[in-house]
Order: C-alpha cells, then structure tokens, then sequence
C-alpha cells in the first residue's frame, strides 16, 4: 500500500496528466479550426499520448493496492494567437509537469517509497524526451515566418507523425 501522502500525491498527478490531455485537444481543436490540420493531428496524438501516462500511474496505483480517486480538471483555453504560440505553450506546460514529477520523485524519497521511486524514473526520462520534442517544434517555428510556405510544409510533416 501507498503511504496517504504518496497516493494523494499520485492521484493529483493522475489529474494532471488527464489536464495535459485535455488542453492538447483544445490546442488541436483550435488549430484544425485555423486550417492547421497537421498540427492538430500532432496535438491530438500528443493528448493520446498524455492520457497513456495517466493511465500508466492509474493502474500503479491500483497496482500497489489503493483505490484511485479521479479529481476535476480545468477546462482549457480556447483560442491562440499561432502555432508558434500553441507550441511555446506546450513547451512551459510539460516544464511545469517535469516539476511536479521532480516532486513525486522528491516525495518517494522521503516516504522511503523504494518501489514508487523506481516506477517514477520512466516518468524522469519521458519527460526530458516530452521538453526536448516540444522545444525541436519551437525551434523550427522560429526559423521561418508564420505566413510564409515553410509553414505549410512544417504543417504537413507535421500531421505525420504515428501513435507513439
């Protein structure tokens, strides 16, 4: 069994992976309806992704013998300015999430959690994988201009990308 510490914390973090999912869709939905269908199948398949982490802690969490205790998400923002914007947001968003997986890891720690600890180190490396894809998108972004034909063509490789 989890300590109550750990499983509160595990569950929030349920939340947030399920939040993360949440506003990708919305940044898809935004960018299909802006004519930016590659994006958007990029961001829909980055939600999927999302909600494959959540799940991942869910079933730990049963796993270890909790119950899991599903909390409300907030609805996400609905308009951006670009996909530049989309993009540099979701880069400050998985930043965000990288620190609260530091913190689960911190707090598996101190509960002398062996288990959890060891659980969490996928979470430690996808998420350096997660900020390095985003800023490799930002990166690109930068290089050309919004209303030029390199965003169509990164618009288009894109809307390659596979289920992960």
């Amino acid at each position: 069994m989890l300590s109550e510490k750990m499983w509160n914390a595990l569950n929030e973090q349920i939340k947030w992976e399920f939040e993360s999912s949440y506003l990708y869709l919305g940044m898809a939905a935004w960018l299909n309806d802006n004519a930016y269908p590659g994006f958007a199948h990029w961001m829909r398949e980055q939600a999927k992704e999302e909600q494959g982490h959540a799940m991942k802690i869910y079933g730990y969490v049963e796993e270890r013998g909790n119950r899991v205790e599903l909390l409300p998400i907030a609805a996400p923002k609905k308009t951006w300015e670009s996909p530049h914007e989309v993009i540099e947001q979701s880069l400050k968003h998985e930043e965000m999430v990288t620190g609260l997986i530091n913190r689960l890891v911190d707090l598996s720690q101190e509960e002398k959690d062996h288990a959890t600890f060891a659980f969490l180190q996928w979470f430690v490396k996808e998420q350096v994988e997660e900020e390095d894809t985003f800023r490799k998108v930002l990166d690109e972004l930068k290089l050309v201009k919004p209303t030029c034909s390199a965003m169509l063509f990164i618009d288009r490789h894109m809307g390659k990308r596979s289920g992960d």
